[in-house]
């Protein structure tokens, strides 16, 4: 049980299959135009059931409860060493 309160991810399908933009790629549009949104959980939930969360700015979104306490999982990537010395090269 995830309590009401905790910072949690929703998912939200935004366009079905069937309603997405011909122009897109095939494999694009064979899948849902899914959101993804976080905020406070409106009321007691367990994870895959529909709830309502209220964003940090105060909006409330409804979608299926699917992480609890999200966080951050991109990067820019592994370090370029030809990069690292841009901007220094006067020094010596």
């Amino acid at each position: 049980m995830v309590k009401k309160r905790t910072w949690v991810e929703i998912e939200q399908v935004v366009l079905q299959p069937a309603e997405r933009s011909t122009a897109l790629p095939e494999d694009t549009k064979q899948v849902p135009y899914i959101l993804r949104v976080s905020g406070f959980l409106e009321q007691d939930a367990e994870i895959g059931q529909d709830v309502e969360v209220r964003t940090i700015i105060g909006r409330v979104i409804s979608g299926k409860l699917r992480v609890v306490n999200p966080s951050y999982q991109h990067s820019f990537g592994t370090v370029v060493p030809e990069l690292l010395t841009i901007g220094t090269e006067y020094e010596e």
